[in-house]
């Protein structure tokens, strides 16, 4: 099981995911290669041998990238899995994309860096309530 957090192209303006409208159509977001360049600049141990599925690896925390295989881009997803520190990765990696992502664990249903840790500490709760502590 994974905390996961999906990106997208989403309106600016929308404070929460009941904003945005029912007509919205996300646009492509950057050629793959752009994507995996830009994520590489904030996380340059980010493993992309496989270009469709990345992995980076932290001190207790593990983030698989699903990019897929279209190009450009159209959306993608962090798996993470472990402690608070993946946060700030995933959210650094967002800002230098310049990009929002939706994170269902949060009151807003969007990623905040500043309520981020609470959703995942929500979803470890879950997870280890269904799995086990520690997923086993």
């Amino acid at each position: 099981m994974s905390w996961d957090i999906f990106v997208q192209d989403l309106p600016a303006e929308a404070k929460t995911v009941a904003d945005i409208p029912r007509d919205f159509r996300p646009a492509p977001l950057m050629a793959q290669s752009t994507l995996i360049e830009r994520i590489r600049r904030v996380a340059p141990e980010a493993d992309f041998r496989d270009q469709a599925w990345g992995r980076i690896e932290g001190p207790r925390f593990s983030i698989e990238v699903n990019i897929g295989d279209t190009d450009p881009v159209i959306g993608f997803v962090f798996h993470v899995r472990g402690g608070d520190l993946a946060v700030g990765v995933v959210a650094d990696v967002l800002e230098r994309l310049g990009l929002r992502a939706l994170d269902p664990g949060s009151c807003s249903g969007f990623f905040e860096r500043d309520t981020a840790v609470a959703s995942l500490t929500a979803w470890r709760s879950y997870r280890d309530q269904v799995l086990g502590p520690h997923g086993v």
